[in-house]
């Protein structure tokens, strides 16, 4: 089942997850010291961040390493960035608003 890569970083565990192999490659077991959950628990997370294309696997001896697909990222970013110049007009647009109240103010 391919996944939704909005799904995946809906949860706040995932995305603490993206935040720690961000830097570096780690295994489950690793990932899963730095959580209040099961070993189980973490393996279902990165089983859907996998799923959505966010991490890659690769085995080195008998562990898999998880690590950040960070093109993958990109694609939130787009999506973002359409919403970004919108909020950017309106917060200049709000910017001025206040602005000239401000002045009425202060000629009052």
């Amino acid at each position: 089942m391919r996944r939704d890569i909005f799904q995946a970083i809906a949860d706040p565990t995932r995305r603490a997850i993206i935040a720690l192999i961000a830097f570096q490659a780690m295994t489950p077991n690793a990932i899963a010291e730095n959580f209040h959950t099961t070993r189980q628990a973490i393996s279902k997370h990165l089983r859907i961040l996998t799923e959505c294309e966010l991490v890659t696997q690769e085995y080195q001896g008998r562990e898999i390493y998880y690590s950040l697909q960070v093109e993958k990222m990109k694609e939130i970013d787009t999506w973002i960035s359409q919403y970004r110049t919108l909020w950017q007009k309106r917060f200049n647009q709000l910017d001025k608003v206040l602005l000239t109240m401000k002045n009425q103010k202060n000629e009052k």
